[in-house]
């Protein structure tokens, strides 16, 4: 991901139930666009994840999903289509436990240059770097992707299209 010039966004979580919006941002090979993270203090811990964050204010879901996938990949050219799947999810980052109702939109794009327009101050220090990934590639990782079987989720995607109604996903508590 290219330079971010823009000040830094607060990090606005403040604990309690986070609603969260994720895409799973397709490009016209069918690859998907994950971020590379790791903890703020621990660039020995990392993971690859889809782009996406906290709701704010007012704001749909929807608009949420393309305000953090602007923010984080500066990517905007996108098709946002249906909710494909829905997960309940907790987990440690940075020095506190985040509990996370996360819905991952499918969004098609042509645009694949990624950079990143608007960071939080935390995602400053704990994202570095985006990727285009193949299915076959994410079948055969072995660092950790979030959600857990993404592989086997995209594949399904792609195989039979989006499901008729979001699927919920396993709960995922990370201690």
């Amino acid at each position: 991901m290219g330079a971010d010039p823009s000040p830094a966004a607060p990090d606005t979580y403040q604990g309690g139930l986070r609603r969260v919006a994720r895409v799973v941002l397709l490009d016209p090979q069918d690859r998907i666009l994950l971020l590379h993270g790791h903890e703020p203090d621990d660039p020995g811990t990392h993971w690859w994840f889809t782009p996406g964050g906290g709701v704010e204010g007012d704001e749909t879901r929807e608009q949420a999903a393309l305000r953090e996938l602007a923010e984080e990949t500066g990517i905007t050219d996108v098709e946002l289509g249906p909710v494909l799947w829905r997960r309940h999810c907790s987990f440690p980052f940075a020095g506190r436990q985040w509990d996370q109702d996360e819905w991952y939109f499918l969004a098609r794009t042509t645009q694949t240059a990624t950079g990143a327009t608007a960071l939080t101050e935390l995602e400053r220090r704990s994202v570095v770097g985006a990727r285009w990934w193949t299915c076959p590639e994410l079948a055969r990782a072995h660092e950790t992707v979030y959600p857990t079987k993404l592989a086997g989720l995209l594949r399904r995607l792609l195989d039979e299209g989006p499901p008729a109604a979001p699927v919920t996903l396993d709960t995922e508590i990370v201690r």
